[in-house]
């Protein structure tokens, strides 16, 4: 009774009213006629004789948001949609295989990156014959419209010479997803001079960050170049590192009223975001920030650091697991939650007693302008120089007060194994910095281990408080390893260890195949590769792990893996060293090799500080029963002394 009653409050409710994704359920009552991922709408397409839609977003998407208010929520377009097609939506955090599948077609047949939201048309047996992005209600802008596409499209199904002529250009494209170059030899040096050289092409020198825009805080490639400096002092490496993180710490791209990042900018200035949320940035960012201020002792690094982890764990966190994003719009306004007008805030501060000039040099300092930056006379905060002047905290806690009575965005309250598992590993790193957050990260990564971990299968995500049904992917499998290892390394509890060493087992077990890894152990059959451009690639992080794993547990099985997937289809290294970060840092780590120190835990965790002050950036140290400290490679010991300074001196000379 009560869901029919929850029914009639709509006109029109479709079959993703049953499914949990925040985001299917965002478009359950859109008159189209949508259907969730599955055999069921592959079916009825067969049998109705129908095309398939297959369209691709995720809740806080602004774009998808856009799609949908002007095309899915329209009666002509969904009457369109409905006639001739079988409609399918598709949350790109549920199922990111599928999502990587089309956009490394999208790559391929266009030659340039797609995006969100990906709109894939395809006849009922999965041939497709049309992809594309954001597409418009009406035809514009030399762009045409879904008002006359898919009438157009419709028409393919009497025309089977045109239909086929188009399957065929996109299956030789989809043929190519595949096609991986073996390795030619590189040398360490060649390869590091070479990787600098590219990322410097693409960087910024005015304003920090790489490539023009949308600009992106790649996390992987800030560390790759800190990974780069320590190895060889590299000085341009480091000022490119530097510049970037500064630059951004003093963005509109970072949140300077409650901390943590934007996903991007459309800007080359830092300054414009989009401003949805998402963990991953966030917790890719929290360690890229913890390290520079280890390198740098600058107290902004550490601030950065340290009020980005707050944000996630004040808006995000719920009984120590984290929510996967939250959206652009606060009640229908792109940013509104985040912006100000600079007049009222003038009037509502000069009330509370600031003096009128400390009030406009704080404001001033903090970007927000008379005549706004935004949108009109809105303002989004950025810092504009380099001396803080007095006032500024003050205006701040104001800031923050005039927030928190407006409505915080949407949150999309899933829990993804992976993207925890990044938090996870942030806030292992940050314990460096700030010593709480290691009984934080073991808070977390045992609930994590709890709610996704059943009768021996690991779990993708699941809606809070919802049981997980989902089965695991690699990203799932290698981000929750290298959360485990550093749980070690911090820790050196044994446990950390073993569930690291399971997790490397099913991977390659459930992911590698005939010597090459996919996304998913499923029938989607995605291949998983090195791109790093929206978060660091699974494939790079799970390779890295097994790397540990060969190092600590001494079983060079997972080596040789680890060594046969780059001969195989490291040619990319040579060709585009810049759009692989994690697999440079990946090869440099297999070239130079790992040094593993040895001794008894309460050894190793009295001198933990001079362990992470080592420059050589591939260190690890295993729990053993050794009274002194031991300094070995993979397959053999070559210092050891008891005390950890005269170790680390011979350290630094071997790795020379």
């Amino acid at each position: 009774m009560l869901t029919g009653l929850l029914f009639a409050e709509h006109n029109h409710t479709n079959a993703l009213i049953n499914e949990h994704s925040p985001y299917l359920q965002q478009h359950a009552h859109n008159p189209v006629d949508w259907y969730p991922w599955g055999e069921k709408a592959f079916e009825k397409a067969k049998k109705e004789h129908k095309f398939i839609f297959l369209s691709i977003g995720y809740s806080t998407c602004h774009w998808c948001h856009e799609m949908e208010k002007e095309s899915f929520t329209d009666e002509t377009v969904a009457k369109l949609l409905n006639d001739d097609f079988v409609s399918i939506k598709v949350d790109r955090e549920e199922y990111p295989q599928l999502d990587k599948k089309y956009q490394q077609l999208y790559m391929v047949f266009y030659g340039e990156r797609g995006g969100w939201p990906l709109s894939v048309f395809m006849t009922p047996e999965g041939k497709v014959f049309h992809l594309g992005t954001y597409i418009p209600k009406e035809e514009g802008y030399g762009s045409k419209g879904l008002l006359n596409m898919l009438p157009s499209f419709a028409a393919l199904k009497e025309n089977k010479a045109a239909l086929k002529k188009l399957t065929v250009a996109y299956a030789q494209a989809e043929k190519k997803t595949g096609l991986k170059q073996a390795l030619k030899k590189e040398s360490v040096k060649n390869l590091l001079d070479k990787t600098v050289t590219e990322i410097g092409k693409e960087f910024d020198a005015q304003n920090g960050g790489f490539a023009s825009r949308p600009k992106f805080p790649e996390a992987s490639k800030i560390e790759l170049l800190l990974t780069i400096y320590r190895l060889n002092g590299n000085k341009s490496a480091f000022y490119m590192a530097e510049a970037t993180v500064k630059k951004m710490a003093q963005g509109g791209i970072y949140d300077q009223i409650d901390g943590g990042f934007f996903r991007y900018t459309t800007d080359t200035l830092w300054q414009s975001p989009h401003f949805e949320k998402m963990l991953y940035t966030n917790a890719e960012l929290i360690p890229v920030y913890a390290e520079m201020f280890e390198e740098t002792k600058d107290p902004l690094y550490k601030k950065v650091a340290r009020e980005t982890v707050n944000e996630m764990q004040t808006h995000f966190m719920q009984d120590w697991l984290y929510f996967s994003a939250s959206d652009a719009d606060s009640d229908g306004e792109e940013g509104g939650y985040y912006i100000y007008n600079y007049e009222e805030e003038k009037e509502a501060l000069l009330k509370r007693g600031i003096q009128a000039e400390t009030l406009e040099e704080a404001l001033a300092y903090l970007g927000i302008e008379e005549d706004g930056n935004v949108d009109g006379e809105l303002s989004h905060a950025h810092i504009t120089g380099d001396k803080e002047p007095s006032g500024v905290l003050h205006v701040k806690r104001y800031l923050k007060e005039l927030r928190q009575k407006r409505t915080f965005p949407f949150v999309d309250r899933k829990v993804i194994t992976a993207w925890n598992a990044m938090m996870i590993k942030a806030l292992f790193v940050a314990s460096k910095i700030d010593p709480g957050y290691l009984e934080d990260a073991k808070k977390s990564v045992a609930k994590l281990w709890k709610l996704m971990r059943k009768d021996g299968e690991l779990y993708h995500q699941t809606l809070f408080g919802k049981k997980p049904k989902q089965r695991a992917l690699l990203e799932d499998h290698a981000f929750l390893c290298d959360a485990l290892l550093e749980g070690y390394a911090r820790t050196y509890d044994p446990e950390y260890l073993v569930k690291a060493a399971i997790l490397g087992k099913e991977a390659i077990g459930k992911f590698y195949r005939k010597g090459r890894w996919y996304l998913s152990d499923d029938h989607i059959e995605a291949l998983a590769d090195f791109d790093d451009r929206y978060y660091t690639s699974a494939l790079s992080v799970m390779l890295e792990s097994l790397m540990k794993l060969a190092a600590l547990k001494e079983d060079l099985y997972y080596l040789d893996i680890v060594k046969k997937t780059i001969d195989r289809q490291g040619a990319v290294l040579q060709e585009a060293p810049a759009k692989v970060p994690k697999l440079v840092h990946l090869y440099l780590r297999l070239k130079r090799g790992d040094v593993i120190i040895h001794a008894k835990k309460r050894l190793l965790q009295n001198a933990q500080k001079e362990i992470d002050s080592i420059r050589y950036p591939f260190v690890l140290s295993k729990s053993e029963q050794s009274d002194e400290y031991l300094a070995c490679r993979i397959n053999s010991c070559f210092a050891h002394d008891r005390n950890i300074t005269v170790l680390i001196e011979k350290i630094e000379k071997a790795v020379k």
